[in-house]
């Protein structure tokens, strides 16, 4: 029975072709001006996700699909040998459990509304344990990791300055807690890094569904908060229902967060189950499962 050719199965033969040879031809062209013993040297260093050939195969050419479990929104190779464990799931769950606790005051949960409790975690588990993590993301050569999980504990670290109290004068000095020039301060804060997850958001496009909305509900989060804070009305105070709002939007991104660290901890050798994985159909991983379901239909 005669076939026709599928533009899904061409483009899966094109992803083999490239496998195969595209990071040979890369490392090549990288190396060619190299000494033996630099060319080893770069080797070497590559199994550890840094130098010259970091980002080019050089254990195989085999590339794995993104995976948020590995915060890695786009192909990746494998670092053989690495001395790092992945160090994504302890970023996602520091992130997690101090954007939940917060996300449940921001909520009015139990009539709470201070967040001075959220000091303590945003210094050592949201801020230190996050950055740290991010740190060490760098180190296995994951730049969008590295960048992500970074810059949150930063916001974390930041997040406990401004609101200790009478340790560094942030709030005194801009007229008290419900003051306006505070309410506008921290508004346009949340509204940078409103911004900023936007651009992290972009990355995560052609990644797997909880990895892009886990994005998505942060930047939902920070886009609410800010407003909540920026928009008050005659008596000065924050919008309660934008803010209850954004709230929410944390709640769901705390735990998006620990699906995701979570899939990056089960596998067969700890769990009688993983955590499914859904790839978007637009995904390299999405149109080569489109391509092989095309083959079969076609036999």
């Amino acid at each position: 029975m005669a076939t026709t050719a599928n533009p899904n199965t061409q483009y899966a033969q094109a992803q083999t072709a490239n496998n195969v040879h595209a990071h040979g031809n890369d490392e090549h062209e990288i190396t060619k001006h190299m000494t033996h013993e630099e060319h080893q040297a770069a080797r070497s260093a590559a199994r550890f996700g840094y130098g010259p050939l970091a980002h080019v195969g050089t254990t195989g050419g085999i590339r794995h699909a993104p995976f948020g479990g590995e915060f890695q929104p786009g192909t990746f190779s494998s670092v053989a040998q690495r001395k790092f464990a992945n160090p994504a799931p302890l970023g996602l769950s520091a992130f997690a459990l101090t954007t939940f606790v917060l996300s449940l005051i921001n909520m009015g949960t139990r009539g709470l509304s201070e967040p001075n409790i959220v000091v303590a975690s945003a210094f050592g588990y949201g801020g230190l344990i996050q950055l740290l993590a991010g740190m060490w993301e760098m180190a296995v050569g994951n730049t969008f990791g590295a960048t992500a999980l970074s810059s949150y504990g930063g916001f974390w670290i930041t997040f406990g300055i401004v609101l200790t109290p009478g340790g560094f004068g942030i709030v005194d000095a801009l007229g008290g807690p419900t003051s306006a020039a505070f309410y506008d301060s921290f508004g346009l804060l949340l509204i940078g890094w409103f911004i900023f997850t936007f651009l992290m958001l972009l990355a995560t496009l052609r990644s797997t569904v909880a990895f892009f909305f886990l994005f998505f509900t942060l930047d939902m989060a920070f886009l609410l908060l800010g407003i909540g804070y920026l928009s008050r009305g005659t008596s000065n105070t924050p919008n309660s229902s934008v803010l209850t709002a954004g709230g929410a939007f944390g709640i769901l991104a705390s735990f998006l967060a620990w699906y995701n660290a979570l899939a990056g901890i089960l596998d067969d050798s700890n769990s009688f189950f993983v955590i499914p994985v859904a790839h978007f159909p637009w995904s390299v991983k999405g149109m080569e499962a489109a391509a092989t379901k095309d083959e079969k239909g076609t036999v």
